[in-house]
């Protein structure tokens, strides 16, 4: 082939996707998401049967531990945003899973206490999370179950010492990205 055949060739060549080499597949951070949103829709289906959402089982769970916690201790928990907990909290409270009452030291919080009927549920509910855990966990090795655990810790203290680290990063103006510099030097320019 010439020089001038083998550049035509080139140039007809559909661009080089980068993502290509990085399929969905191999991303752990991917398959991580997908297994925790298999984990939601299989909890979901079955505590739906008593009215209770995905998003109002993270707070029973945080107030089966430790009932009576602030709307902004609940919030830290749970880790969501404080509006996406006042939300749940109302959701909660209509179905008559909660209560709010003033503390008494410092009248500006709310306490958050769970109704009989919220601590009853923990009876009901617990065991669709354990049998959820079973149904996810069959074919593993049980001698191997304790390394699973074990890896998705370290991971996550990875990513949670991640975020520190940059949340300590100076905060400028976004460089361009794609340039070929890693993406923790990349997100912002000096």
């Amino acid at each position: 082939m010439t020089t001038k055949a083998a550049a035509s060739k080139a140039a007809a060549a559909p661009a080089r996707n980068p993502g290509a080499d990085f399929p969905p597949d191999q991303s752990v951070g991917y398959l991580m998401r997908e297994t925790h949103r298999a984990f939601l829709r299989a909890l979901g289906a079955r505590i739906s049967r008593h009215g209770v959402s995905i998003g109002m089982w993270y707070f029973l769970r945080a107030l089966w531990e430790e009932d009576g916690l602030t709307q902004r201790e609940l919030s830290r928990r749970v880790r969501m945003m404080e509006p996406t907990t006042a939300t749940a909290l109302e959701s909660m409270e209509r179905r008559g899973l909660i209560s709010r009452t003033r503390n008494a030291k410092d009248r500006r919080k709310i306490n958050i206490r769970l109704t009989d009927e919220g601590r009853r549920l923990r009876e009901v509910l617990l065991p669709y999370a354990m049998e959820v855990n079973q149904v996810a966990l069959a074919g593993i090795s049980p001698k191997k179950i304790p390394l699973l655990r074990g890896q998705l810790d370290r991971i996550k203290r990875n990513l949670d010492a991640d975020a520190i680290a940059d949340a300590e990063l100076p905060r400028r103006s976004p460089a361009p990205a794609g340039r070929g510099v890693p993406l923790r030097e990349a997100r912002y320019k000096d």
